[in-house]
């Protein structure tokens, strides 16, 4: 037995991992040069930056694990944080010192910035949506779900709505209310690391695929970068692989491609044609990640912050977490107008909303937007996401568009390829 990972990204890296520490024979191919797919470093002017600025929690429970197993502490990689959420000059919640759930209970009973009766009708739409074991008779909008239950006025404003956007990657009024409350069940409602907030001390790559690919070389595997696969055949259960000009023979495939560069080898192979209509189905939705470069003195008032302004969502002191002094990441989720604006003119704005929630900043010297146009999928009420196993005998799928109930996120990327390992691994 032999595996083909077509995709370095985290779901790619996770399942060559996954086979490498059984010691199967594993190959991961990858079109780009950097590890990581979606959560990869990007250079510039000498810095790493990442090509979207992603939170992680500690819910995340198969990333922490596969970081500990590789050799990437997160203790020493991660910079981890009690559930605090502080919207500038707006709001503020921050978990207690109480066992779960009462540490979220206590957090928004305290939470500053809210009048008491929205506290109160929001603890009592945790604890109604706990009884019920967050689930829904029928999916809907986590609009639609939290003006049905109340929630309205600051808290929706300052923490629900940004929660949705940060978590789902999509607008409240589009985004699936269940999968919502998976992520809030799990996130939030778990036990209180559970909703710990751990912010990347370094790049995304370092962070995991580039000491996911040393693990798998020192245990026998080969990690093929700047090497795009053009075809994948199939004849009597094996597999052919084509890269450049040459040929590998494989047993199993994980095709751990994006959905949009996955359609491409799942078009036209009759066995997959219900894993081909899933990913045709998926829309997307996009992520801006702005960095400017200021003086080295600028810092902002708490590693990670919150904004309530027209563009501006959350800013991260890259100085305080990876040693960047100077350097502002501002990262904007899922579908806006910003969508149509150049890339100067995003930074300018970016800057200009920094000054007006922070007071006057200088010029900075430099910036850098990366535009991720289809960072992840719409994740709506109802999808229906590909599975793992296709029709296509040993023929794997890995993402974090895999069928689960998570959104798009490094968690649902990463538990991906350790599920489609383990079929692999149960099958042999």
């Amino acid at each position: 037995m032999n595996v083909a990972v077509i995709g370095g990204g985290y779901a790619g890296m996770a399942a060559a991992v996954t086979l490498a520490e059984r010691r199967v024979p594993v190959t991961v191919f990858e079109a780009a040069k950097t590890l990581g797919g979606r959560a990869r470093r990007v250079e510039y002017r000498d810095t790493a930056l990442d090509n979207g600025l992603h939170i992680l929690v500690g819910a995340y429970g198969e990333t922490l694990r596969l970081m500990r197993l590789v050799g990437a502490d997160p203790d020493q990689f991660l910079l981890r944080l009690p559930l605090t959420w502080h919207i500038h000059d707006r709001f503020s919640l921050k978990a207690v010192a109480l066992p779960a759930p009462l540490h979220l209970l206590g957090a928004l009973m305290t939470a500053r910035g809210a009048p008491h009766n929205e506290r109160i009708s929001a603890t009592r739409f945790v604890l109604r949506m706990r009884r019920q074991g967050y689930r829904l008779q029928r999916d809907t909008t986590v609009a639609t779900l939290l003006e049905t239950h109340g929630q309205e006025g600051s808290l929706m404003r300052h923490f629900w709505r940004p929660l949705c956007v940060s978590a789902l990657n999509t607008p409240p009024e589009s985004a699936s209310a269940q999968v919502f409350l998976n992520v809030l069940r799990d996130g939030l409602d778990g036990d209180r690391a559970a909703s710990n907030l751990l912010l990347p001390r370094v790049d995304l790559s370092r962070l995991f695929p580039d000491p996911a690919a040393d693990y798998v070389r020192a245990q026998g595997g080969t990690l093929l970068t700047g090497q795009r696969v053009s075809a994948i055949d199939e004849s009597e259960g094996r597999f052919t692989v084509r890269c450049g000009d040459r040929e590998h023979a494989f047993s199993h495939v994980v095709c751990a491609l994006p959905p949009y560069h996955a359609a491409a080898f799942l078009a036209g192979v009759s066995a997959l044609a219900e894993a081909a209509e899933a990913v045709e189905r998926l829309a997307y939705q996009p992520i801006h990640s702005v960095y400017l470069g200021y003086p080295t003195e600028q810092v902002l008032p708490a590693p990670m912050l919150g904004f309530d302004s027209a563009l501006l969502q959350w800013a991260f002191d890259r100085g305080a977490l990876s040693g960047q002094r100077g350097v502002i990441g501002a990262v904007i989720s899922a579908e806006g107008a910003h969508e149509d604006l150049a890339h100067d003119d995003l930074a300018l704005l970016v800057h200009q909303e920094l000054q007006q929630q922070l007071g006057p900043l200088p010029d900075p010297s430099w910036h850098r937007v990366i535009a991720e146009k289809r960072a992840t999928f719409a994740c709506t009420p109802g999808l229906v996401r590909p599975e793992a196993r296709t029709s296509l005998r040993n023929f794997y799928l890995a993402g974090d568009y895999v069928a689960s109930a998570y959104p798009g996120t490094i968690e649902s990327a990463v538990r991906s390829g350790v599920a489609a390992a383990r079929l692999i691994l149960g099958r042999a």
